[in-house]
């Protein structure tokens, strides 16, 4: 089974290294950093570190990009390789070698079609209070509307890998919400039992402060709201699944 790593990258000059260091130290069939457009040194810090650094513009040049995570996501699994994608975040402080490999090994089990990681999550150097979007937004709306889905502890977490035959088939949210999406789709598309997690050291990244995350936030849970159907207007934009486009 050969994995694609996905890094979407937009201005993490600071980290994107390491985490390509770190990815790469599982052996995967590649490393892609998909570059939004930064404007400091993302592209050749992640270069230099051995990633494939790919424009976002340049997959599928005939469609223009729109701003957004989603949007890089599926870009990404456009331009992978591999049976499996396992996306990771490019603002990891605490990337290690081991990652990819624990979120690809549990597709050996055929049902499988999304890997969640489940970690603890660290805010302003304490071991754990992170996750404040996941904790005060997200989970209230999945107990409420999605309980099935209430075994996933990290539902919003950027460290997660799908069968990229399976995120062909679904479509990607452009914004914050596409993690969540994603996971609500692929346990509508393929069952519950699609889904797996497993465990990783602690996260680390840089936390926001209140005022960026409160957008991030609402994006969260209106996308929630409209995959539950009590929304009927979509929160943005979101690109059809990849085996519509061609």
């Amino acid at each position: 089974m050969n994995v694609s790593v996905i890094i979407p990258a937009l201005n993490e000059e600071q980290t994107v290294a390491t985490v390509v260091r770190a990815c790469l130290a599982d052996n995967p069939v590649e490393v892609l950093v998909i570059d939004a457009d930064s404007t400091d040194a993302t592209a050749i810090r992640a270069r230099e570190a051995g990633a494939r650094v790919v424009n976002w513009r340049e997959v599928m040049p005939g469609v223009t990009p729109r701003p957004g995570k989603g949007e890089s996501l599926w870009r990404g699994v456009a331009a992978a390789r591999g049976d499996v994608v396992c996306f990771i975040d490019a603002d990891l402080t605490s990337a290690t070698p081991g990652m990819v490999n624990a979120l690809s090994a549990p597709f050996a089990e055929p049902r499988v079609q999304l890997v969640k990681a489940t970690y603890p999550r660290t805010l302003s150097g304490k071991p754990t209070g992170g996750g404040r979007v996941t904790e005060l937004s997200a989970k209230p709306l999945i107990r409420e509307f999605f309980p099935h889905l209430m075994f996933i502890d990290q539902p919003l977490g950027g460290e997660y890998a799908l069968r990229r035959s399976a995120a062909r088939q679904l479509p990607f949210v452009d914004g914050y919400g596409v993690d969540i999406a994603l996971l609500i789709d692929c346990a509508e598309t393929f069952g519950v039992d699609s889904l797996a997690q497993v465990g990783l050291p602690a996260r680390v990244h840089r936390n926001r402060p209140l005022h960026q995350l409160a957008p991030m936030a609402h994006t969260v849970a209106r996308t929630i709201l409209w995959r539950a159907g009590v929304l009927r207007t979509k929160p943005g934009a979101h690109r059809e699944p990849l085996d519509r486009v061609g």
